[in-house]
């Protein structure tokens, strides 16, 4: 089919299909924004993920009716981004999951323009990264671990002492966290470790040495290189960039 029939083609079927083949896809949220960073629409998936019973409950909300505000934030200051005519492409981002947990997601935003090329909105789609991990949390040798990190991830513990909390040793834990978690204990421990820090950036006036500290980085030189490997900016410029944002 030519790029010209094919044109021809999505046009007899209208946008309203188009939009509607993204309740075939069960594990990816999709959801449409106009430029005021309201949701104009979303498919199954997103609505069954924001525990609401239809998509009128959806229409007309912002991230903030949905997320906690340190996760919010950021949302919408990707939305600005992608208004701004750039891309966001496979992000890797916390998001909180239909338990109340947070996991992490990889999200991708792209701009809508009208007929004139004038951008009028956004749309995006996220995939849960950790679903097979929601699946085996009962697994004793992973939920044990895990649960240990979440309550003392602000503590300087060892992978040596992880192991022994798990009665595993550091090979076995390792083995486990890769074929559950797909990715090391260290780099779980970071994960919760920046999350943390990333809402006490927006949340609190604490200097940022302090939220490196207070999230379990005793070395402030390593957390500011984390966070930014993670976030894509250094804590500072963060906390600069979002308290900017409220100004708007």
């Amino acid at each position: 089919m030519s790029e010209k029939k094919f044109s021809s083609f999505v046009n007899q079927m209208g946008v309203e299909q188009l939009i509607q083949m993204f309740d075939l896809l069960p594990d990816v949220l999709f959801w449409i924004k106009d430029n005021d960073h309201n949701f104009i629409h979303a498919n199954q998936s997103f609505i069954e993920h924001k525990g609401v019973k239809g998509l009128a409950k959806i229409i007309g909300k912002t991230d903030y009716d949905f997320s906690p505000p340190h996760i919010a934030k950021q949302f919408i200051r990707d939305d600005e981004k992608v208004l701004a005519g750039k891309s966001v492409t496979e992000r890797l981002e916390m998001n909180m999951t239909q338990s109340g947990d947070t996991a992490w997601f990889a999200t991708s935003k792209r701009p809508i323009t009208n007929e004139q090329g004038h951008i009028i909105g956004t749309y995006g789609i996220t995939r849960h990264l950790e679903k097979q991990a929601k699946v085996l949390s009962n697994v004793a040798a992973v939920k044990i671990p895990v649960d240990y990190i979440r309550q003392n991830y602000q503590l300087p513990f060892t992978i040596d002492h992880l192991a022994e909390v798990a009665y595993l040793s550091v090979s076995a834990l390792e083995r486990r966290f890769k074929k559950y978690l797909a990715k090391t204990p260290k780099q779980f421990i970071n994960e919760v470790r920046l999350e943390n820090a990333r809402k006490l950036l927006v949340e609190t006036n604490m200097p940022i040495s302090q939220v490196g500290d207070q999230s379990g980085f005793s070395d402030h030189s390593y957390f500011s290189k984390q966070f930014r490997l993670f976030f894509g900016e250094l804590p500072s410029d963060f906390r600069n960039n979002d308290r900017d944002g409220n100004k708007v």
